[in-house]
């Protein structure tokens, strides 16, 4: 290979490693944001819920920094095969984290006007949904940087764990509704953020499919896997 052509290999290279190093860096913010939000609300901690809020414009200007990169990248390298599907599943990866600090901020500037109320026993509860949430996100960002399929897969299914936690928290709470009218207020504040951090869940099976895209070419289908009718191990076609 040509030394010229050899620059230019190993230059796209360190493009790519660049752009996979900001979304370790975005997921990153993204987890703490939501890790703060719900400390927020368990804690009642004003600061460290306007602290959740703050920070989510770091997140949007990463998110407009890989926007630019992407673009470039396409318009000036033309990437085929692997380097397209990569640099394509960066963009919507970091549309979902993006979505992710969202969700969590939503839940922070929530938090704020839960925590002005006497405390709830459902403001405990919530906690499960969020360690479930967190998982979720860790994993799949851990999958991300390994791109590992078989764990993308795994984490994908993980979603339907979190949807009926949060079916039962909706239950519980319209329950406690009932039962004690003056929680009315507080208790709907507490289900929308429990909504967030379903679609948190969601976010999280969206990358996770990225992921599996990345590795393996093509698209995980909108049922579970079963059996070895897909092979999170296969090589991707060139």
């Amino acid at each position: 290979m040509p030394m010229t052509d050899e620059h230019i290999v190993r230059s796209f290279d360190d493009e790519i490693k660049t752009l996979n190093s900001q979304i370790g860096r975005m997921g990153g913010y993204a987890e703490a944001i939501l890790a703060d939000s719900i400390q927020a609300l368990v804690r009642r901690d004003a600061d460290l819920a306007m602290r959740a809020v703050d920070a989510d414009r770091r997140v949007d200007g990463i998110d407009a920094e890989i926007e630019s990169e992407v673009v470039r990248l396409l318009a000036l390298r033309q990437p085929m095969a692997n380097d397209l599907r990569t640099i394509v599943s960066a963009l919507k990866i970091a549309q979902s984290l993006e979505r992710i600090a969202d969700h969590s901020k939503n839940a922070a500037k929530r938090a704020l006007i839960i925590n002005q109320t006497r405390p709830l026993e459902q403001t405990r509860s919530i906690v499960r949904l969020s360690e479930v949430a967190r998982e979720m996100l860790r994993d799949v960002l851990n999958a991300y940087a390994d791109l590992d399929a078989k764990a993308a897969v795994a984490i994908r299914d993980r979603d339907e764990d979190l949807d009926l936690l949060y079916d039962g928290y909706f239950r519980e709470c319209l329950t406690y509704m009932m039962e004690d009218s003056r929680t009315i207020t507080a208790t709907t504040h507490l289900l929308f953020i429990a909504k967030n951090l379903e679609r948190i869940g969601d976010q999280c099976t969206n990358i996770a499919e990225n992921v599996y895209y990345i590795r393996n070419g093509e698209r995980l289908g909108p049922a579970r896997p079963r059996g070895d009718a897909l092979d999170p191990d296969r090589q991707p076609a060139s």
